[in-house]
């Protein structure tokens, strides 16, 4: 991603690590705040620095750059890309619940759509958790979030 310009005058690079922001079209930002398409400005520098650090800034006297390492290179901090569903799903779970459990607390009949739609994705990207994962199809069988979905759930929340 390169931007046109050097850094702002007034703003160093310690300050840009550390969300800092000069925007340079100070209308166009307002009509993006006014349209909630940013949250404040700068915010995104820290994240990005979490999971990529400084080195993935380039500086020059015309240009800002930073270079992201393919996809397979990130690091697991990244926070995973789900469907509303699964995030409804995940938003709902406090502690373990039975399938049908998490189907009511969605008001949910369709067990297929359920299982297609929610659990299933959420499963496998890691996101929900078995009580029983040796028997997956057990009667007594729960679910629960991971540690993963526990963060993509506090990463939500710090964005909203």
């Amino acid at each position: 991603m390169t931007s046109a310009g050097s850094l702002p005058e007034g703003l160093s690079k310690e300050e840009f690590f550390e969300g800092y922001s000069i925007p340079r079209n100070n209308e166009l930002m307002r009509i993006y705040k006014d349209l909630e398409m940013v949250e404040q400005l700068g915010s995104r520098i820290p994240r990005i620095l979490e999971t990529y650090g400084k080195e993935c800034c380039q500086f020059s006297e015309n240009f800002l750059r930073m270079i992201f390492p393919a996809k397979e290179k990130v690091t697991p901090q990244v926070t995973p890309q789900v469907t509303p569903q699964v995030e409804k799903l995940l938003e709902v779970i406090k502690g373990e619940h039975s399938r049908q459990e998490l189907q009511n607390k969605l008001s949910l009949s369709d067990r297929e759509y359920f299982r297609k739609e929610f659990l299933q994705p959420a499963i496998e990207e890691g996101l929900i958790g078995l009580t029983i994962p040796e028997k997956p199809k057990s009667s007594k069988q729960k679910y629960k979030l991971t540690e993963k979905g526990e963060n993509f759930l506090r990463a939500l929340k710090s964005e909203g």
